[in-house]
């Protein structure tokens, strides 16, 4: 017998697919949620033919969200963007689509909501991106006072789009620049890490209004 039912924004990227796995691995019925459904297909396999479903599902969306969240007791919000194109703008991925996604679960009776933010989100950041995490945080615990903030560093893995880029410019390239003259640190922690995270904070109680940040058991210069 399945456990629940969890559905998952953002299914289909980094994080979103590692999370995806594992829920289908205990059982769980993993509605994912994300722009292109059919491109992701590939989640299918994850679990047993219904298991895991991929939908169109946009994350600010009144009409559709309560149909997709209907009969799920967890959610899990992984959606992000690393820059803005047309209409995903930072203060619409990152800030008002949570807002909008946190309390549709909300109302909809969801118990537990777990979202990944990022390391560094400040409100008073220079940076857009940083900003807009910090104010998505802050809605989705306005909405859903239990949710469980979770603020990943320089999350790696395979299909990552931080190490596998300098690889592949190191390939091609003489030289690569140093960000920080080199000595600019960072704790990276591996993405499978990062969706173990997830499950264990969906299943403790005592991770219900928490704030968590994630790092790799080691601190680099860019340099090493």
């Amino acid at each position: 017998m399945r456990s629940r039912r969890t559905a998952v924004l953002g299914g289909s990227g980094f994080i979103g697919r590692y999370v995806v796995k594992r829920l289908a691995a205990r059982g769980d019925v993993v509605p994912v949620g994300c722009r292109n459904a059919e491109e992701a297909k590939f989640l299918r396999p994850m679990g047993d033919v219904g298991q895991v479903e991929p939908l169109n599902v946009a994350l600010d969306n009144e009409t559709i969200l309560p149909v997709f969240l209907a009969g799920s007791s967890a959610v899990v919000n992984c959606v992000g963007i690393l820059r803005e194109s047309g209409s995903q703008t930072f203060e619409r991925v990152h800030h008002t689509g949570p807002a909008v996604l946190a309390r549709i679960a909300r109302d909809a009776g969801v118990e537990r909501f777990v979202h990944v933010s990022a390391i560094g989100a400040e409100p008073r950041s220079a940076s857009a991106y940083a900003r807009t995490k910090a104010a998505g945080e802050a809605a989705v615990h306005d909405a859903f006072p239990t949710a469980t903030i979770l603020r990943p560093s320089v999350v790696f893995g395979p299909e990552d789009q931080f190490f596998n880029r300098f690889a592949a410019m190191a390939m091609i390239m003489p030289a690569l620049p140093l960000i920080g003259g080199g000595e600019t640190r960072f704790q990276p922690v591996y993405v499978g890490d990062v969706a173990d995270a997830v499950i264990k904070c969906l299943d403790d109680p005592a991770a219900a209004g928490r704030t968590y940040e994630l790092g790799g058991p080691k601190i680099y210069s860019f340099r090493e």
